[in-house]
């Protein structure tokens, strides 16, 4: 059966405000039990999870928000974005509901990157982490095939062509990375753009653009960390996402130590609205594992 999703604006309802260094970042909270917090990519924001939100929920106590810069969160213009501020968020967010025990991970894109960040605190022991799924996203630099418009963006022309970012561009670059049957609807990507755009979102784009050479500072220190053990982490990838689809899995079983991998064949870049129901279905199988395990 598929699953009906959360509208927009029902979803935008329902959030909340949290102060974080001055700024204003929304968040989402719903269900009982154990924390699992989701983590968005770029360049949309939590919606992106609202297929899935609610049987998660209905298991878990699933927690989101929007990251400084992203969606319905504050967007400043001149703020140096940095993933490691974003972890930092994620753990003002934790701190802000009261939650110290372990916290179990599901992440995509961007959200990959700051989820290997706190795979490192945990292991650094300045997080408790309970496990850590990864859907598509440049886990290794040296896998990540960015797209046209990113490279753009990290060009001298940055800030211009973030400023011409529009609604007809998202919806060519999407059909790029989305899989060939299972492309975004026009209400789809009307409703992307609307949390782009939000306080003028393409004006900061080539500021947050920046994770992709923050992500080749860390590489070594997040690829050790994936590689110690003792954390359970699963992949769950579209296959056929040309940033970082099977070819990013292949690496991740070359270099990670009794790999787990889920390949979903013909899914791109965003497996948790393309293919929604595979994804809670490898989801929730890798988390029933983790219970006859302990």
């Amino acid at each position: 059966m598929a699953l009906p999703g959360i509208p927009l604006g029902d979803w935008r309802a329902q959030g909340r405000d949290l102060p974080f260094h001055r700024h204003r970042i929304r968040y989402w909270e719903a269900g009982q039990g154990e924390p699992l917090l989701l983590i968005h990519g770029f360049p949309t924001a939590s919606w992106d999870w609202h297929y899935i939100w609610g049987p998660l929920a209905e298991r878990y106590r699933v927690i989101a928000c929007d990251m400084l810069g992203f969606g319905d969160s504050d967007k400043p213009r001149g703020h140096d974005y940095r993933l490691l501020e974003q972890a930092d968020l994620q753990l003002a967010l934790l701190r802000h509901l009261g939650i110290t025990g372990p916290v179990h991970l599901l992440a995509h894109d961007y959200g990959d990157s700051v989820a290997q960040e706190l795979v490192a605190r945990h292991h650094e022991g300045r997080c408790v982490l309970g496990s850590c799924v990864f859907l598509n996203g440049g886990l290794f630099p040296e896998t990540h095939r960015p797209v046209l418009v990113q490279k753009l963006l990290l060009s001298p022309l940055g800030p211009l062509i973030g400023r011409g970012f529009s609604r007809a561009k998202l919806g060519a670059n999407f059909g790029k990375v989305f899989g060939p049957a299972t492309q975004p609807s026009e209400a789809e990507l009307d409703d992307f753009w609307s949390l782009i755009a939000q306080q003028q979102g393409p004006r900061v784009m080539h500021r947050l653009i920046r994770y992709i050479p923050e992500r080749r500072e860390q590489r070594d220190r997040w690829v050790a960390a994936m590689q110690k053990g003792g954390l359970p982490l699963r992949v769950i990838d579209g296959a056929v996402d040309p940033i970082s689809g099977a070819h990013m899995v292949a690496r991740y079983r070359e270099l990670i130590p009794q790999p787990d991998t889920v390949l979903l064949d013909g899914i791109g870049h965003y497996p948790q609205t393309e293919a929604p129901e595979a994804v809670l279905e490898h989801y929730l199988a890798f988390r029933q594992g983790l219970e006859v395990r302990s």
